[in-house]
């Protein structure tokens, strides 16, 4: 899935809100890298409650992310559009992945409705690929988009997409929708590319995606993500970062894999924090406007968002 908001894979879904298990084999966490749980309070019980009667996915449970309890209780949530199957099968995604079921044509009118009845200001939307649909549910997305932007018109959109298969009328389509940033992740390093990603996906293909939509739309904020722990190299780290860049990507998150199932790839290190700490600095002199590099960084969370809404305010580019 190369939209996933959690580098945390997988191929069957564990009941959670939960979070990652080490399975069986798998390399020692060290000491200071802990999952913090946040116990559950009522936005926490909302946003969960909101999601089932609305019939509406979140990535944050899908993907298993780490940040759900603090996320959640502090009113954060990343919705993830057409249903909770992907078509495509990457080794480091927990998101199920098989034969997806038929789009869901009142989506548009709950994922408002959902926003609306959390009364959030930022909505993060990312969805499942659909190889399945012609044009990979770009359309139905961007009609989620405005739908949603004209319930509320002061609401900051953030859409995570997939690739659709690199084709830029598709592309274009989401686009249109004016959301106020566009991410698609580049996951990995080239060389580990195939590797992690199903064959389908692409390094080439991604950097296309992130050049395309911040040509069409210079004024639109772009936005990719890295995860560390799979066997790259730090040259190779920046070799992406400065790849991203050519692209005029605004905004980069790098996090640890951290592997839920043996049906995932092994985590084969995890990173240091002094090397997150270099990694964030080699990307503020690479000139992103915003770095998020740590641990238990994942594409969408509170902290990046409320620094990211911040920039969106203020008009700077």
């Amino acid at each position: 899935m190369s939209c996933s908001s959690c580098p945390s894979g997988g191929a069957k879904r564990t009941n959670s809100a939960t979070m990652i298990q080490l399975v069986p084999g798998a390399i020692q966490k060290p000491d200071w890298l802990k999952v913090k749980i946040g116990l559950p309070n009522e936005r926490y019980k909302k946003i969960r409650e909101t999601a089932k009667t609305l019939k509406l996915a979140t990535v944050c449970e899908e993907a298993m992310c780490p940040n759900i309890g603090e996320c959640w209780s502090g009113g954060t949530a990343t919705f993830m559009l057409m249903g909770d199957t992907c078509t495509r099968a990457c080794r480091f995604c927990h998101v199920n992945h098989g034969k997806p079921q038929a789009l869901d044509p009142d989506e548009p009118k709950h994922l408002a409705e959902a926003i609306a009845q959390l009364g959030l200001d930022y909505a993060v939307i990312t969805c499942v690929d659909r190889d399945d649909v012609p044009d990979g549910g770009s359309a139905h997305f961007a009609e989620c988009i405005r739908y949603l932007r004209a319930q509320d018109p002061k609401v900051l959109v953030e859409v995570l997409t997939s690739d659709f298969q690199g084709k830029k009328e598709d592309i274009q389509k989401v686009i249109d929708a004016s959301p106020h940033v566009y991410a698609h992740n580049i996951e990995t390093v080239e060389r580990l590319q195939s590797y992690a990603r199903d064959r389908r996906a692409g390094y080439k293909q991604s950097l296309g995606v992130l050049e395309y939509a911040k040509k069409a739309q210079p004024t639109m904020y772009t936005k990719s993500s890295i995860m560390v722990g799979l066997g790259e190299k730090p040259e190779e780290v920046e070799k992406t970062m400065r790849d991203l860049r050519a692209m005029q990507v605004d905004f980069l998150t790098i996090g640890q894999y951290l592997r839920p199932t043996s049906w995932n790839l092994k985590v084969t290190e995890y990173v240091p924090l002094e090397q997150f700490a270099r990694y964030e600095q080699k990307g503020l002199e690479l000139g992103f406007r915003y770095v998020a590099s740590g641990p238990y960084v994942r594409s969408s969370y509170k902290a990046g968002e409320l620094f990211i809404k911040n920039i969106i305010q203020n008009g700077s580019h």
